[in-house]
């Protein structure tokens, strides 16, 4: 997965919850140094009883912000639509 164009992570799940599935996996595909190199994570753990749904917002460095639905996404939907839009990224930081 491409992460050098995400700048911020943002995670909402109840972690007992088998919803929370994807948004716990989408954090493990981040690498280590990942908030090293300067992108902002924020994970908010919700209490167990809590029915509010998993959410995952990412936002990349040229401002797109996506506000994925980990209750109807499995993660690799998910790591195919971040790689697309960094792979478009990617394209442009090539031509420039």
């Amino acid at each position: 997965m491409l992460t050098q164009f995400i700048i911020e992570v943002s995670t909402r799940f109840n972690p007992f919850s088998a919803s929370a599935k994807t948004a716990r996996l989408f954090l493990t595909r981040l690498p280590p140094s990942a908030r090293a190199s300067g992108m902002s994570i924020t994970t908010q753990l919700l209490p167990r009883n809590s029915t509010e749904p998993s959410a995952l917002k990412i936002k990349f460095k040229d401002g797109l912000e996506m506000k994925l639905d980990c209750e109807t996404m499995n993660i690799k939907s998910v790591v195919e639509v971040v790689d697309r839009h960094s792979r478009q990224l990617q394209k442009q930081a090539d031509l420039e």
